[in-house]
Formats: structure tokens, C-alpha cells, sequence
């Protein structure tokens, strides 16, 4: 069956979509989740793709589709999207509580956000990676939300936009604090991930020969761990003071200097053999890490 797509652009097609009135402002918005109606919804399961940015704090019955998987959401759990993500739902959800702050990359513009926006990496996780947070930070972070919805629907003046983009950046600096707070919690699942992850890499990089295989990427691990990208870098970041592409990078310094010190294949040779396809990658990388070029590095072994 094919997949049914629904594009909500702007905030005011999210306001149609949810039966609320015209937006206060055409660039942000803060809603009631209880106060949205469902009979604009698809009575199947659709697709709806955001064109903005969204913080939705839920608790609900029903099925919500984020990410790959569906959702348990018996707890107040903090979802985020970026532009041009999708979920899927139906009209047949049913919201307990809940509120979602809304804003568009057009209302950043200009601002200390815009440039630091794409840092706030939980807005690419996964379903399984969700917040889950008390109702102390329920009610920190609804204050901060409703501040947003405080200013944008007074009399606007040359000092709304950065109030506003002040305190969505409030929320999502409280996001980044909770999130923190649930890495630490979640220290024993957390560990098994990081050794698990290790030994992967160990693996992978334990080939003869990388040239069929070719270089493992983030997403080739975070798949393996049934993890997404990002949450595994920030994870792995939290634990061990590297990315991911860190730690990979690193494994590929290792088994190249035993290659420059135990054979007396060229550095084209060895670059194909870790699965480059262009040694000038692999000299930059090994540079980058040790500071040396492989010729300067077998030189000075």
C-alpha cells in the first residue's frame, strides 16, 4: 500500500490541520494538545512532514508512529522533529495532556539560535530515544513555553523576536539538561551499549582487508545497535569523550600505523587496503590524529 505524505509547511497549515484558530503569529506557536480537534486527520495512518521545528511534550492513548517504530507514551515524553520530518498518526489518538511549541527556521534568522540550532542534536533521534522527564521539569519547561506564547501574542515590537527566540532557546537548553540527567540514569544500558559498540568496531576493523567492505560509517553502527546516528554519538560523547566517527577514525590510526610499521606497502597500498578509495583521505585523516603524515610517521619508525 503507498505511503500517504502529508506536507504541513507553515504554522497557519498546522492550525488548519489541528481545528485551532488563525495563528497569532505566522512563525511560531504554542498549542494545547487537548484543545486540537482530529477530524481534519487522515482516518488511516498518514504521514504528516513538518516544515518547521516542534518540542511535543505527550502523554496519550493510542498509537503514534516517530521515527521507525511505533511509540509507547504512557509517560510524559518529550518528542522532537526538524524540518522536513515526518509522523505518522490517525485521528484515532487521544490526548490525556500535553502542549507542542512550534516554531520555524525563518524566526531564528538573524539570531545567536540560527547558528547554534543544529547543535541540539536530539532533534535527529530516534523514537526508542525520546525524553522522558518529572513533572518538576513538566512544569519548568511549560512555563518557559508559555512565555513564548506570552510574547508572541502582545502588541509585537522591536523587541519580540529575540524575547521569543530567547526563551524557545530556554527550552531546548532545559531539553539538553534533562537529557543528561537520562544518560546518567540510564548508566548500566548505557555501558552494555558502549562496549557493545566497541566490540563492533574491534570486529569491523579486524578484517585483512577492507577494500570490499569499504569504510563503516556512523550509521552503519547506529544500525547494529538499533540506535539512530546521533543518539549514538552523543552517547558515546557523554561516556568516552568521543563521537563516533571519533572512535572509528581512531581505529583506522591504529591498524594503519601496525600497516606502516610491519610491511612495506605504499601509502596508496595501505590507504586501499582500510578501504579508501582515495589515499589523499587517509593522509588527511592521519594527519588530523597524529599530527604526522604516514610517509613522516614510517620515517620516523
Amino acid at each position: 500500500m503507498p505511503t500517504n505524505f502529508v506536507d504541513i509547511t507553515s504554522i497557519a497549515d498546522l492550525h488548519k490541520l489541528y481545528g485551532c484558530a488563525k495563528p497569532k503569529h505566522p512563525l511560531v506557536s504554542f498549542i494545547d494538545l487537548q484543545e486540537v480537534s482530529r477530524d481534519n486527520f487522515s482516518e488511516t495512518e498518514a504521514f504528516y512532514r513538518l516544515g518547521f521545528y516542534s518540542v511535543y511534550l505527550k502523554q496519550l492513548k493510542g498509537a503514534m508512529r516517530y521515527g521507525k517504530s511505533h511509540y509507547d507514551f504512557d509517560e510524559g515524553t518529550l518528542v522532537f522533529t526538524a524540518p522536513g520530518q515526518a509522523i505518522a498518526t490517525s485521528r484515532h489518538v487521544a490526548y490525556n495532556e500535553g502542549w507542542g511549541l512550534f516554531f520555524h527556521a525563518d524566526l531564528l534568522h538573524g539570531t545567536h539560535l540560527a547558528a547554534k540550532i543544529n547543535k541540539y542534536s536530539f532533534f535527529y533521534y530516534g523514537s526508542d530515544e525520546a525524553l522522558h522527564i518529572s513533572d518538576d521539569e513538566k512544569t519548568i519547561l511549560r512555563d518557559c513555553a508559555e512565555n513564548v506564547k506570552r510574547e508572541y501574542t502582545q502588541n509585537i515590537d522591536k523587541h519580540s523576536q529575540g524575547l521569543i527566540v530567547n526563551n524557545i532557546e530556554l527550552v531546548l537548553n532545559y531539553c539538553d539538561r534533562f537529557y543528561d540527567r537520562q544518560f546518567m540514569t540510564r548508566g548500566k544500558v548505557n555501558h552494555d551499549i558502549v562496549q557493545h559498540f566497541e566490540k563492533l568496531l574491534l570486529e569491523y576493523f579486524a578484517q585483512d582487508s577492507l577494500v570490499e567492505a569499504g569504510l563503516p560509517d556512523v550509521r552503519y553502527f547506529a544500525s547494529e545497535l538499533n540506535l539512530s546516528p546521533n543518539y549514538l554519538s552523543d552517547l558515546l560523547k557523554r561516556y568516552t569523550g568521543k563521537t563516533t566517527i571519533e572512535h572509528i577514525h581512531l581505529q583506522i590510526t591504529e591498524k594503519a600505523k601496525l600497516l606502516l610499521w610491519g610491511s612495506n606497502k605504499s601509502i596508496s597500498e595501505i590507504a586501499y587496503a582500510l578501504g579508501f578509495e582515495h589515499p589523499s583521505h587517509f593522509t588527511k585523516i592521519f594527519k588530523t590524529k597524529l599530527g604526522k603524515s604516514p610517509s613522516e610517521f614510517r620515517q620516523l619508525n
